[in-house]
């Protein structure tokens, strides 16, 4: 494999300056009417040994989320794909008469499948082990990432903070964090319902009643935030909302230590559990040896799917961080990894762990820029060349299969669910998707005209990428490469939507 993959991109280094590698006519064209110059370009399509074009394969590049492929394939490889997060209810008390006689310990295990309902079923196993009281405290046990909380002190990434998909993990993430809210308003009013319940926690509106069209009830949305009043926390939606309009949305405001504390607290006395002490976080690994419940989550193919079909960054960056702080255990999933004498966070032992996969598989580091495995970010950067590699290491891994589903379905699902539907590359490529302000990438595997897979690789870093410029140089290199060897020449592809 490692040979093989070094003389692929030694191939495609030669022929950056071959004619028959160059860029395939409708693509130039569409570049060039788009005013994307060419070196905003970095482009490989290879078949078998073969190159198809080579276009800048070694320019460092801002990869948007094709840079989930180092993440998804490294983790697929290093833990398996049994390999499961967990959460779990440990203690040192024993419990006397329902009263449990010490703190409860929540240790967090990088559980991409905590949720709502996880968490009810895991206090239901409490009550069911005949505990009603907890005498001492509630203790959040997030030591598995290092910092413990990698959203502390960081700047927002762009104006929507409060959105999903810049939710930034920590080990003990419950329901990513968000809040449902529902709005519905009539002529003159509008009622809020917000989900999931938590404690001492309500939601308002300042929000102006509109006479635009439902449809366009985004127009009207600003940044929502929230006051605390004593031990109390009011959530504030702000703008305006069409009258007779009714709508959800996933708000990310509440800081996670609240958010899961008062669901905690929520759901707990639901069950008709007490708490004499509070819920806190501890400061250092809580030491715990029995077990109480726990939940795991599904096996790591399955969350790879979420990840790069839907491009979920809040799951990738869960997985990137795993990947410095855990590894496969054959019974559990899971198990952390032994500490680190030197004292590197989780973040940087994860670089580690992925840059000695690309070392195995004789894939070029140089260029490569890790911040938090991604791709939302304005520091990471790949090279055509170095994503080409991972996709011919996939192609010849043992879990080949389960990175291939993993990955968008042209014109059928995930982000390429509305593209290339007119085209012969329609649900037969499979390709990642990567889409930033001024980038757009795909990288992926295209079966040609004769169903020979081909590795493609495409990223443009340029301005005039908006709009839905850029897809359409990107969309016009798929249908290219889904076209060779027919029997017709390659044809232009008619411009897509920006969906």
């Amino acid at each position: 494999m490692s040979s093989s993959i070094k003389s692929l991109l030694l191939a495609a280094l030669f022929a950056a300056g071959v004619a028959h590698a160059a860029l395939p006519e409708p693509v130039a064209q569409l570049m060039q009417s788009s005013q994307i110059p060419q070196e905003a370009a970095g482009i490989i399509v290879m078949r078998g040994d073969t190159v198809l074009v080579s276009h800048n394969p070694t320019q460092s590049m801002q990869p948007a989320s094709t840079m989930k492929l180092f993440t998804t394939m490294t983790a697929l490889e290093q833990l398996g794909p049994v390999f499961r997060g967990r959460t779990e209810f440990r203690t040192n008390a024993d419990v006397v008469n329902g009263v449990l006689q010490g703190d409860l310990i929540l240790r967090g295990g990088a559980d991409a499948d905590f949720n709502e309902d996880a968490l009810s079923h895991m206090l239901q196993a409490l009550r069911n082990q005949g505990i009603r009281r907890i005498k001492g405290d509630i203790v959040i046990d997030r030591q598995l990432f290092q910092p413990s909380r990698p959203d502390a002190g960081q700047p927002p990434f762009d104006e929507y903070p409060w959105a999903y998909y810049n939710v930034i993990p920590n080990a003990a993430l419950v329901n990513t964090n968000l809040l449902k809210v529902e709005m519905r308003s009539s002529a003159d009013k509008l009622s809020l319902v917000m989900m999931p319940e938590l404690d001492k926690v309500s939601i308002r509106s300042d929000m102006k009643l509109s006479d635009v069209p439902c449809a366009a009830w985004e127009n009207g949305w600003r940044a929502p935030d929230y006051s605390r009043k004593g031990d109390r926390i009011e959530v504030v939606l702000h703008g305006s909302f069409p009258k007779d309009c009714t709508k959800s949305t996933s708000i990310n405001v509440l800081d996670s230590q609240d958010y899961l504390a008062r669901l905690l607290l929520a759901e707990w006395r639901k069950q008709g559990g007490t708490l004499a002490g509070e819920v806190r976080e501890s400061e250092a690994p809580a030491p715990a040896s029995r077990l109480l419940a726990e939940h795991v989550s599904r096996t790591l193919p399955e969350i790879l799917r979420d990840t790069n079909k839907q491009s979920d960054n809040t799951l990738a960056r869960t997985i990137f961080l795993s990947l410095g702080s855990l590894e496969a255990d054959p019974t559990l999933g899971s198990r952390p990894l032994a500490a680190d004498a030197g004292g590197a966070s989780t973040a940087m032992r994860a670089e580690t762990a992925i840059r000695a996969w690309l070392q195995q598989h004789n894939i070029d580091g140089n260029g490569l820029i890790l911040d938090n495995g991604s791709g939302l970010s304005r520091t990471e950067r790949a090279t055509p060349a170095q994503l080409a590699g991972v996709l011919q290491a996939g192609l010849k891994s043992l879990w080949m299969p389960e990175f291939l589903a993993s990955l968008p379905i042209a014109a059928t699902d995930g982000t390429m669910r509305r593209r290339l539907k007119e085209s012969p590359a329609a649900q037969r490529a499979r390709l990642k998707t990567g889409s930033l302000k001024g980038v757009i990438a795909v990288a992926g595997y295209i079966p040609d005209a004769n169903n020979q897979p081909c590795v493609v690789v495409a990223i443009l870093n340029d301005e005039h990428v908006a709009n839905g410029a850029g897809r359409a140089v990107l969309d016009a290199l798929a249908d290219w490469v889904a076209r060779q060897g027919g029997p017709t020449a390659p044809a232009p592809l008619p411009p897509q939507d920006n969906r």
